[in-house]
C-alpha cells in the first residue's frame, strides 16, 4: 500500500499533533504533482513528511525502502543538505508510528523528534 493514492485523513491529525512539537506545521495542497503531506518549519531542519500506512510495521530497513519506494521517490527529489529533511512516517492500523529520513541512496529511522535512532 506504497502506492500514492488518497491522503490518510485518518492520521493526518495525529500526525499533525506529534509535527506541532517540532515547529509550524505547513499543510501541502494534495494534488498529482504532491510531493509531500506537510512540512515543519521554524527549525532547522526543515522536514518534508510524506504520511503512509504500513500494514507490516515491524519491517526491516530494506523492506520498507521497497514497499515504500514510490512514496520515497518523490522526496528524494527535494534538494536535501543539512538544512532539509526529507521524511516518512508510518502508521500501523493499531496506531504504532514509524519515522525514516531519506537520506543519499537509503533510510534512516528517526524518532518522532527527528533524531536518528540508535542502531
Amino acid at each position: 500500500m506504497s502506492s500514492r493514492g488518497p491522503r490518510p485523513y485518518r492520521a493526518l491529525p495525529e500526525a499533525r499533533a506529534m509535527a506541532t512539537l517540532r515547529g509550524c506545521v505547513q499543510m501541502a495542497e494534495h494534488g498529482p504533482e504532491s510531493r509531500y503531506d506537510f512540512t515543519i518549519t521554524d527549525t532547522l531542519p526543515v522536514a518534508f513528511i510524506v504520511i503512509r500506512f504500513a500494514p507490516r510495521i515491524l519491517a526491516s530497513l530494506r523492506d520498507i525502502e521497497t514497499e515504500f519506494h514510490t512514496a520515497i521517490l518523490p522526496l528524494r527529489s527535494i534538494a536535501s543538505d543539512g538544512s532539509v529533511s526529507r521524511e516518512l512516517w508510518l502508521r500501523s492500523k493499531h496506531g504504532t508510528w514509524r519515522f525514516f529520513r531519506i537520506i543519499g541512496e537509503g533510510i534512516v529511522e528517526i524518532g518522532r523528534d527527528g533524531k536518528p535512532l540508535p542502531e
